[in-house]
């Protein structure tokens, strides 16, 4: 009995592993073109919905898909709308695991082709084309799912030879609608521990079809496992911001709600998977009184799948799929409700920076005008020199030579905001290249080339701000400090660096506009820049030599000088772009 018990378990965990490995395989396989369509594919509700459905539906795991979701809406690049219309379409997604495992499981038995898909599986995975390694990996995990899955059910107990194993399962279905709450704590449960609602679903599957337990006992399980497979969004969102974890726990009231109503309507809602299945299977009625699932043994003692287990078996995927639909059906229009929801359930923390988000201007979706798109683009880039502007003073406030724990602080936004600047370079060069990739104009394809110019200086001035904390951390790092007149001097270098940056500023909206005529208050700026940096690196040098100042705290401040000046530099790169592209000659 402890080995049927072990094989049972190591069975369980051949499925759970090969459904990773499928997953995963799926997912490489994919590349980034999933990443993307989930990105893009999101402008409104419907596409959302339609866009968690067919990803869920490829990888095959609506965990893989929410985890998705929550760290693209950690990184800013979902909204929680979109995120929330994503993991309904997720949900409605993974009922097809359900379906797969009953009819290719049960009714197919498709393990016996197990072990040659693994020797194809191993012809791929020796190809030097790391695609085909992917579809190798694909071909294992499917392989040992469902040879995990075959495994399952030729080692759980035998009930007819002792009853006694499962009887306290079975004694929990004499207690009318209590019993039901029972199963679907249960489902609950037994999907936190596994952390895998396909393979609760499997072990469901296997009890309805041996007959451990009733139809409407293994449909209550199912409600369990919906409420239960949400702790893995959660789990992903426990260390991620705050928007990550309203999305998280979204997807908890979206499934919570449907389990209500579902209970409520129990009864009702049984009748109508039994009816529908019944009617587009022409099997038994699984709801119907009097139902019960027996086994058929044929003549050599073989097992083989009779009409009601197959009716319990479709009509257990269908409740399935009718749950998640529905609910989705009944939410899709009330997310934003949701949203509201969710929100003031996790309060933003008020001492907590606001969190710049990757894009606020450029519309998920596909392009519809690629002359119209650059609009969009370069709206998104003025944000950009907004949050860049951000950046700066955090860099100011480095240099005040505060205290060392305060230091920390600001060097690790500093850090933050080049990470920002990256991530945001990053997006809007990859819509820039959508645009491009369509029929656009000369004059079109002149600005979309300055704006990744522009995008490029942008981002540089991030890794300036961080490349300030760095020279800062090396000064503490020697216990070297700096004067009253050199942190003046460095405030006045950073005001006039902070002039440029409005200068350019007023250029981008300018050229946004159609109203840029020239850039001379750039050039300006920029000579002012220039002008105050010698001033300060003589007057710096002087000190050295007449040995009024430290030389090692000296280097720091002078490089300091340098790297501002630098951000000058950028910045000047940026109206000058804009003068080559957008001014009418």
């Amino acid at each position: 009995m402890i080995l049927q018990i072990l094989t049972l378990l190591g069975a369980l965990g051949m499925f759970l592993f090969g459904m990773n490995m499928m997953s995963a395989g799926l997912q490489k396989a994919a590349g980034d073109r999933l990443r993307n369509f989930l990105s893009s594919m999101t402008s409104s509700p419907f596409k959302g919905v339609l866009t968690g459905l067919g990803i869920t539906t490829v990888i095959q795991s609506s965990s893989a898909t929410t985890v998705m979701v929550v760290s693209f809406v950690n990184a800013g690049l979902l909204t929680l709308i979109q995120a929330i219309s994503v993991i309904m379409g997720a949900n409605i997604g993974t009922t097809v695991t359900a379906w797969l495992v009953s009819w290719l499981g049960f009714k197919a038995d498709i393990s016996i082709l197990a072990v040659p898909l693994m020797a194809l599986g191993f012809v791929f995975s020796i190809s030097k084309k790391d695609q085909r390694r992917n579809i190798s990996e694909l071909i294992v995990g499917f392989s040992l799912l469902f040879l995990g899955l075959s495994l399952m059910k030729e080692s759980v107990p035998d009930l007819q030879k002792t009853p006694e194993v499962l009887s306290f399962i079975q004694g929990w279905q004499g207690y009318g609608f209590g019993s039901v709450i029972v199963f679907l704590i249960f489902g609950t449960l037994l999907t936190l521990v596994l952390q895998s609602s396909s393979a609760t679903m499997a072990l469901t599957l296997i009890m309805l079809n041996m007959g451990w337990i009733r139809f409407d006992m293994a449909c209550a399980m199912v409600l369990g496992e919906n409420i239960g497979t949400t702790i893995t969004a959660n789990i992903a969102a426990a260390v991620a911001n705050t928007s990550a974890k309203r999305a998280a726990l979204a997807h908890t009231v979206f499934n919570l709600f449907g389990v209500i109503w579902a209970l409520i309507a129990f009864p009702l809602f049984l009748k109508l998977t039994g009816f529908i299945t019944s009617t587009i299977f022409a099997v038994p009625n699984p709801a119907s009184q009097g139902f019960v699932v027996e086994a058929i043994t044929a003549a050599d003692g073989t097992m083989v799948q009779s009409p009601s287990q197959t009716a319990a078996l479709f009509g257990l995927s269908m409740l399935h799929t009718l749950f998640n639909t529905i609910n989705t059906c009944i939410l899709i229009w009330f997310i934003p409700a949701i949203e509201k929801l969710v929100c003031k359930i996790i309060k933003s923390n008020e001492n907590q920076e606001k969190e710049p988000h990757r894009l606020m201007y450029i519309n998920a979706g596909p392009i519809g005008t690629p002359e119209l798109a650059t609009e969009q683009a370069f709206k998104e880039i003025i944000h950009f020199a907004t949050i860049s502007h951000n950046g700066l003073q955090y860099a100011k406030q480095a240099m005040a030579d505060s205290h060392p724990d305060e230091f920390e602080q600001i060097r690790t936004k500093l850090v933050k905001y080049e990470e920002i600047a990256d991530r945001i370079e990053l997006e809007i060069a990859n819509f820039l290249n959508s645009v491009s990739a369509g029929d656009i104009s000369e004059e079109t394809s002149v600005k979309i080339k300055a704006m990744y110019k522009i995008i490029g200086e942008l981002e540089s001035l991030g890794d300036s701000g961080e490349t300030i904390s760095r020279i800062i951390a090396r000064k503490n790092g020697h216990k070297r400090t700096f004067d009253p007149q050199t942190i003046n001097n460095l405030e006045k270098m950073a005001a006039t660096v902070e002039n440029a940056y409005m200068q350019m500023i007023e250029n981008l909206n300018a050229a946004h506009k159609g109203t840029l005529t020239g850039i001379s208050n750039a050039y300006q700026a920029e000579t002012q820049i220039n002008t105050l940096r010698n001033y300060l690196r003589d007057t710096e040098i002087e000190g050295i030599e007449n040995g009024s100042k430290n030389y090692q705290s000296s280097i720091y401040y002078m490089d300091l000088v340098s790297e501002l000046e630098k951000m000058g530099d950028f910045i000047i790169n940026i109206s000058q772009d804009l003068e080559k592209a957008f001014v009418k000659k």
